[in-house]
């Protein structure tokens, strides 16, 4: 069995709404081993839909649309799978019923127009919403079955457990056991990550591994689908060690751990507390940090120092140093990670000073270029102080964001004792 999901609405071609139903559907029919053809979003037009309709239900047996239920002008979906189909549309007496006591108990009379919303093609069946009023609906084309839901999430989910999921034939929906899984990367591009992969990612393999990239950190996609779930195991299992084994440290997690989720893990296995001071950054590092639960056993706290002023009388950075090489350079970041670290008291320190841009930029300081440092006492009573310049590409919150992902994973290879060398990305 494969599926087509059509996903409607002009808020969603518009770009104005993201599309989460698409990704919540495809993630149930893989459970049940039910491959996904294509997504697509059709606008609020009913030729259109119905043509999109015709196509899927030509190209798979299984169509799941959602969205265009509702009771205004333009939601049309039932309006063009009843043209799809060839049929005239007839009211279901029960949904009106169903749609006036939904009303009466929130203290409302139905409007008029909700009535269209309990309308079917001829020849459809009726699926009872037992979260809003606009009832599904399903029904079929040539070999084809389609269930219709609202786009609201909430609705969509409980129609799709409670009433489609006992629908479909479990004889089909089993034949393959689909398996995925995301092995998480920083520190190299995307085709650099693919270079490594080589053979693995030879889209005639089973499983199938495929790369997509979000903000530097390029994610490694595995999909394995067999007959036999033990195999699909497997051979999943097999391909996440062999992913892992040719990416080495650049991997920080699987599915959706974050990198600074790692990084707390690694602290909290070593008892080490970190410190940061931040400049560019603006106290983001601190913010993803915190946001991983438990953070606070590992993480003293830390500094958002934007002036030369905050850097010296905060940090203890000389004023000298600032006049003379100004705040974005290797001394002033090496200085702000001392002073973090003397201050707080903590075991490992992070600072980070550069000019995020749009302006600020020179030719030896071009917008992007970042600082980090990181200065370690575990290893004695001095400390150990380290710094790397990075150049990294993009707009304002993509340097910050990116900076602060160098800035933990430069964390996470100091505290594995990998080599700094093997964080490429943005090193100049």
């Amino acid at each position: 069995m494969q599926a087509i999901i059509l996903s409607i609405g002009d808020e969603l071609v518009l770009g104005q709404t993201v599309d989460t139903n698409s990704a919540y559907l495809s993630g149930k029919l893989a459970e049940l081993g039910i491959g996904t053809v294509y997504h697509a979003t059709v606008a609020d037009d009913q030729d259109a839909i119905a043509r999109a309709i015709l196509r899927a239900a030509k190209d798979a047996n299984l169509v799941l649309i959602s969205g265009g239920l509702g009771p205004t002008e333009d939601d049309l979906t039932r309006q063009a799978l009843a043209q799809a189909m060839g049929v005239g549309l007839v009211e279901h007496a029960e949904s009106i019923k169903a749609i006036e006591q939904r009303m009466m108990r929130a203290g409302r009379t139905m409007p008029p127009r909700n009535r269209v919303q309990a309308l079917h093609p001829e020849g459809s069946n009726v699926i009872e919403n037992t979260c809003g009023t606009a009832p599904g609906i399903h029904a079929r084309i040539g070999d084809a079955e389609i269930f219709v839901t609202p786009g609201v999430p909430k609705e969509l989910y409980v129609m799709f457990e409670r009433s489609i999921l006992p629908r479909l034939d479990p004889q089909q929906a089993t034949r393959q056991v689909i398996l995925t899984t995301k092995v998480n990367t920083f520190g190299l591009g995307e085709s650099a990550v693919a270079e490594r992969l080589g053979d693995l990612a030879d889209r005639n393999r089973n499983p199938v591994v495929g790369t997509t990239v979000s903000q530097a950190t390029v994610a490694v996609r595995i999909r394995s689908e067999f007959e036999d779930g033990s195999d699909a195991r497997r051979q999943l299992d097999d391909t996440i060690r062999a992913v892992e084994h040719r990416l080495g440290a650049l991997v920080f997690g699987r599915d959706d751990t974050t990198i600074q989720q790692s990084l707390v893990s690694l602290l909290a296995e070593r008892g080490l507390i970190m410190a940061t001071a931040e400049s560019c950054t603006g106290g983001l590092i601190g913010k993803m940090v915190t946001d991983v639960p438990g953070s606070s056993d590992v993480y003293h706290g830390g500094w958002v120092t934007y002036s030369y002023a905050a850097k010296s009388h905060q940090l203890g950075v000389p004023e000298a140093l600032l006049q003379q090489h100004g705040a974005v350079c290797e001394p002033v970041a090496e200085a702000m990670a001392t002073g973090a670290l003397e201050r707080s008291g903590a075991d490992l320190a992070l600072a980070i000073t550069g000019i995020a841009g749009p302006g600020g930029g020179s030719e030896a300081k071009p917008v992007g270029t970042v600082w980090i440092a990181l200065a370690d006492r575990t290893s004695g009573d001095a400390p150990h102080v380290m710094a790397v310049r990075f150049v990294l590409p993009g707009d304002r919150e993509s340097v910050r964001q990116r900076s602060a992902k160098c800035a933990l994973q430069m964390a996470r290879f100091h505290l594995l004792g990998i080599s700094l060398d093997e964080l490429h990305f943005g090193r100049r």
